[in-house]
């Protein structure tokens, strides 16, 4: 076998391992700021909600079904979708009989 016992063994072994660190090290920070995505866009909309998207947010890390809660929350905004919904409940007893 070519290389074995060689120091150019040793070395590919070392540049094995240094790609391996830094694709989980990618992997890892990748995930963090992935899930962090409902924290950065309650912070720019000026979400009230600030505190429960955050919490939301870290209990999503054990059952990732809460991340997508958060998310839920940090993308929509409740007013305007509670008053599109009261528009649409008025507008249709108005005029459906």
């Amino acid at each position: 076998m070519p290389f074995v016992g060689t120091g150019f063994d040793t070395g590919l072994h070392i540049f094995a391992a240094v790609v391996l660190v830094a694709t989980v090290a990618a992997a890892g920070i990748g995930f963090w700021k992935f899930h962090e995505v409902p924290i950065h866009q309650a912070h720019k909309n000026g979400h009230q909600q600030l505190t429960l998207i955050t919490t939301l947010t870290w209990i999503g890390f054990i059952w990732h079904w809460v991340w997508v809660l958060a998310v839920i929350v940090a993308f929509v905004d409740a007013e305007q979708a509670i008053a599109k919904v009261r528009d649409i409940w008025k507008s249709e007893g108005n005029g459906s009989c």
